[in-house]
């Protein structure tokens, strides 16, 4: 998460709603136009209220200093009060040597050596907060005039930031709405078959998110969670609102969880715990992000194995990320996209590709599920081709019970007739 300054030292998390603030790029631009003038390390844009100050758009190395898009500081614990107190904008060459800036806790806490800044207003003339430049070391070069440049810079803002304030207020809301649906137990729960294509049996329900009354379908909810800084907590509420069903599915059946590489570095392992279901669930990971080489992600996951969780891996055969990441992770499921399970009967190149993952997931010691099975021609072609296990609306839809999830769809697994003696 972003980080809040504090005034004595280490920034503490912030409210996720103010994260990841989206911007016209030609403010970014702008930035880089006063970093480069005052030849400093950050150049920012942030907006002010009644509390603090949040930062919302950088240029520069915002890190160097414990900051990110945004970051808040605190009114009483920032340098940017002396700014407030009048117009004109202010150049400080030098907080230790400046009397107005040498005791502030802030310029020890985030190492502050020069620091730039002023008021920015909106086209009704109300303050709509600050723009500055922060120097990691005294910058003796910086004049007073240089501030007139600053100010200059503010005044091409003014247009920016109605745009700035629209996009805050929207992710304020969603923020809010994400939230409240968290503090409520999380989004609904629907569950949907995997089924062993030898004999029709269900192996396993995915457990499926499901948000009602929505225009945007679950990936985007996620999505949107994410830029507000809050797509973990909502992926391990629906986990934990998942795993709620565990009592009621039989033994000999899995439970599969999505969950995001941050969510299984992020107290996955202590979740599944505490409901004693490591040896019941399935993790089937999403996002293709180069997870493998994450430390944290891959110690996880390696505990997660130790205790009996089975690890999938999604979309494969989608893209050159999704193989490598098989070849790294050696998962004991791979799932076949929908992509390339579509049609599959009567396209020879995605038969093809279907048929080398199968082969990669037998070298590996993984078993292969078919997503997106909606014709018995799909689930033929699937079961020549050596696949164990499928999903998709032929075998079964998404359902709200377990119950109906776990009743086998009738008539798709007959046996052949036995064939009529010789006369």
């Amino acid at each position: 998460m972003a980080r809040t300054a504090s005034p004595v030292g280490p920034a503490k998390p912030l409210d996720p709603g103010t994260e990841q603030i989206q911007a016209d790029p030609a403010v970014a631009d702008l930035l880089g136009v006063l970093r480069r003038h005052l030849a400093m390390d950050v150049a920012f844009l942030g907006r002010l209220d009644e509390q603090c100050l949040l930062l919302q758009v950088f240029d520069g190395d915002p890190a160097a200093f414990g900051l990110a898009p945004g970051s808040t500081v605190r009114r009483h614990a920032a340098l940017y009060p002396t700014a407030l107190a009048h117009d004109a904008p202010i150049v400080i060459p030098d907080t230790q040597a400046d009397r107005r800036t040498a005791q502030a806790p802030i310029v020890q806490g985030l190492g502050i050596g020069s620091y730039a800044a002023a008021l920015v207003y909106d086209n009704d003339d109300e303050v709509y907060g600050l723009v500055g430049c922060l120097g990691r070391q005294p910058r003796p070069h910086l004049r007073p005039r240089d501030g007139q440049f600053v100010d200059l810079l503010a005044a091409f803002l003014r247009d920016a930031v109605i745009d700035l304030r629209r996009v805050w207020e929207s992710r304020s809301h969603l923020s809010r709405i994400i939230s409240d649906l968290i503090d409520d137990g999380g989004p609904q729960i629907v569950f949907q078959p995997v089924v062993s294509l030898a004999d029709g049996s269900i192996a396993g329900v995915e457990a499926l998110s499901r948000f009602p009354d929505s225009h945007r379908d679950p990936e985007g909810w996620f999505k949107v969670a994410a830029q507000v800084g809050l797509g973990t907590e909502l992926e391990l509420a629906a986990i934990r609102h998942a795993l709620t069903a565990l009592p009621g599915l039989p033994p000999s059946v899995a439970l599969s969880l999505n969950a995001a590489p941050a969510t299984i570095a992020s107290g996955l392992l202590g979740l599944l715990r505490s409901f004693g279901a490591c040896d019941r669930v399935i993790v089937e990971i999403t996002e293709h992000e180069y997870f493998s080489t994450d430390p944290v992600v891959m110690r996880d996951i390696q505990a997660l194995r130790s205790l009996g969780t089975r690890i999938a891996v999604d979309d494969t055969g989608t893209g050159y990320a999704g193989l490598e990441q098989l070849i790294q992770l050696r998962p004991e499921i791979v799932k076949l996209d929908y992509l390339i399970t579509h049609l599959m009967d009567v396209d020879p190149a995605r038969r093809a590709v279907a048929a080398a993952i199968v082969s990669v997931a037998r070298e590996i010691g993984g078993q292969v599920i078919a997503e997106g099975i909606e014709s018995t021609a799909e689930l033929r072609t699937a079961t020549e081709i050596g696949i164990g296990f499928g999903q998709g609306y032929l075998l079964g839809r998404p359902a709200r019970t377990l119950r109906a999830a776990c009743s086998p769809t009738p008539g798709l697994f007959r046996p052949d007739p036995a064939p009529a003696p010789a006369r």
